[in-house]
């Protein structure tokens, strides 16, 4: 599936991934290929992007390394939607 963050200064990532973990209101939740389209808010928390990513380098200090290849990216609230196997999220 392919993923897209937008924060208010940049897009920070742009790319096809394994699954991705968001800090719903009511929890995290994750989204996997092919999942039902969904519109969510975000709490703050973390975004665990699952597989292999490539970042861009004038980003990259704002991603760490979490378990089991996957990639974090703190966030203090936003928006997720996803429909036709394409993530977007915009985070603050």
């Amino acid at each position: 599936m392919y993923l897209e963050i937008v924060s208010p200064e940049a897009t920070l990532f742009s790319g096809e991934v394994e699954a991705v973990t968001v800090p719903g209101l009511n929890g995290d939740f994750q989204m996997l290929n092919n999942h039902a389209a969904i519109v969510s808010s975000l709490k703050e928390g973390f975004i665990k992007i699952s597989g292999a990513v490539t970042l861009n380098a004038d980003v990259e200090e704002h991603f760490s390394k979490g378990e089991n290849n996957t990639t974090l990216l703190k966030i203090n609230s936003g928006t997720v939607e996803m429909k036709d196997n394409k993530v977007i999220v915009l985070a603050d």
